[in-house]
């Protein structure tokens, strides 16, 4: 209660109630109706015509295709022949101009935002976007998220329990459990493992409770790591970490099955790495003298796919720490427009100084780490691995839920990829690594119609990916900028 708000004994009984006693209004958005006001098309039997089709394989795309849904379900992929009669009681839509994608399967993605006003002397905290993140996601062609770390996991599940049950609209999702390591001093939210039987105890209970994969986070012990794995494979669960004190080869050699970030965050290359230790200087970087070509980081890279490891790409979050990247006056001056709707307005304001941080100081290692990131997904590709996509909406801001999808894929194809390529590792090679590759990920008869309208065409100028018009999650399409105006000045806040 705030100092000198004295509430008489009735006072304090409506002041209770008023807080906790849903409003009309919020119960009657919970009905059947509530995903309504974000709903463009709900047809149950639809056809998309004339549209150019980029399927998620990474095959060329094809132009004038035709996709019939049904009962949320792809019937049918073929030539939008005119010879060819269209489904009883269909309701076709003349797509022409347009390019129909897979919905995007974020691998790398959270819930939460930073705080405003964190760092020292102030804790570091992380606020639940419960409102905001779900809707942001979905309007930006995400129909599938793998949280990738919670700080508030009871929530994130009950999240994905709304969404499934139609209460509120957002994606598929993933959740990942608590975060595991050691965490006194860096993040008060967030509990810090004793041993390797608290790891295990921590596995087991979130198992429990409905997560389906856990994260690792910098200062985990070898032996803690060794039984979270342990664990969560009895289970039939993943794990995936963004290490420090665990070099990437061991790693590996415990069974892990998934990295995040990439090889900038492997400190297995510090000289005076210790065992079970994060090194000095680890959250800065590679050493300068670390080149991808090097024949220790080729062994890197072939030990990983030897043993199956998959890495996610995460290079729209790098790149908020480069000086004057993303540009605010090119073609991601729209994507800064959108930020500055959604964002609280002490969110933008604060972020709005980190860049002119950035670019005051224009810190040399940071162009230099990104370009390296890029390098090394490319030799991991080329070597046989399995590269996933996230764009980690945390930071200081900046990288926002949907907004950061369509940057992290943008960054893909600067990295060197394809536009189509760079389709392939954000759909398809994301389901593959969820075990949902039947259902999702690619456009193909019997498959989930999870699929994105982008107007334009992304193979030729991959920027259009952001020209999102309506998305189709299970065969319903809701309106993106409806989705977008719903979060308005949230993100920060809720």
């Amino acid at each position: 209660m705030e100092p000198g708000l004295n509430l008489t004994p009735r006072l304090l009984r409506l002041f209770v109630v008023a807080i906790f006693v849903p409003s009309p209004t919020w119960t009657a958005a919970q009905d059947g109706d509530a995903l309504k006001p974000y709903i463009k098309e709900a047809s149950p039997v639809l056809v998309l015509e004339h549209v150019r089709l980029i399927d998620g394989t990474g095959a060329a795309p094809k132009e004038d295709q035709r996709i019939d849904i049904e009962s949320g379900k792809i019937t049918q992929v073929q030539d939008a022949s005119p010879n060819r009669a269209h489904p009883s009681k269909a309701k076709v839509l003349d797509l022409s101009g347009k390019t129909v994608i897979p919905g995007l399967v974020g691998m790398h993605e959270h819930l939460f935002y930073p705080a405003p006003h964190g760092g020292p002397p102030r804790l570091q905290l992380w606020v639940e976007m419960a409102d905001s993140a779900p809707k942001l996601y979905l309007a930006g062609g995400v129909t599938t998220a793998r949280t990738a770390g919670s700080v508030e996991p009871y929530t994130d599940l009950s999240l994905k329990a709304m969404i499934d049950a139609g209460q509120i609209p957002g994606p598929k999702l993933y959740i990942t459990g608590p975060y595991l390591g050691g965490y006194l001093g860096r993040a008060p939210q967030m509990h810090t493992l004793t041993g390797s039987d608290d790891a295990a105890r921590t596995v087991d209970y979130w198992a429990a409770e409905g997560v389906t994969s856990f994260k690792a986070y910098m200062d985990i012990k070898p032996d803690e790591l060794k039984t979270a794995i342990e664990h969560a494979h009895a289970k039939g669960l993943k794990v995936t970490g963004h290490l420090c004190a665990v070099g990437f080869r061991e790693a590996a050699a415990l069974g892990i099955d998934n990295l995040e970030h990439g090889i900038v965050v492997d400190s297995e290359f510090f000289p005076e790495k210790k065992p079970g230790i994060c090194p000095d200087g680890a959250d800065e970087g590679l050493p300068k003298n670390v080149q991808i070509d090097s024949a220790p980081v080729q062994q890197t890279i072939r030990d990983l796919v030897s043993h199956h490891v998959a890495i996610t790409s995460t290079l729209a979050v790098f790149e908020v720490s480069v000086p004057n990247r993303p540009s605010l006056l090119s073609q991601n001056a729209r994507n800064f427009i959108r930020l500055s709707e959604v964002l609280t307005p002490e969110a933008l304001s604060g972020y709005l100084l980190v860049r002119n941080f950035y670019a005051e100081g224009n810190p040399p290692d940071e162009a230099r780490l990104l370009k390296m990131e890029m390098q090394f997904e490319r030799e991991f590709v080329k070597a046989g691995g399995l590269l996933l996509a996230g764009c980690d909406p945390t930071s200081y801001g900046g990288v926002v839920p949907g907004y950061c999808d369509h940057r992290e894929v943008e960054l893909l194809v600067e990295a060197g990829f394809t536009p189509v390529e760079a389709i392939h590792i954000a759909t398809q090679n994301g389901a593959i690594f969820l075990g949902q590759d039947a259902s999702i990920g690619t456009v193909a008869v019997g498959k989930s119609a999870d699929l994105v309208v982008i107007a334009g065409n992304p193979a030729k100028n991959i920027d259009d990916i952001e020209n999102v018009e309506m998305v189709f999650k299970d065969g319903v399409g809701y309106d993106p900028e409806k989705l977008i105006k719903s979060a308005a000045g949230l993100v920060g806040l809720r």
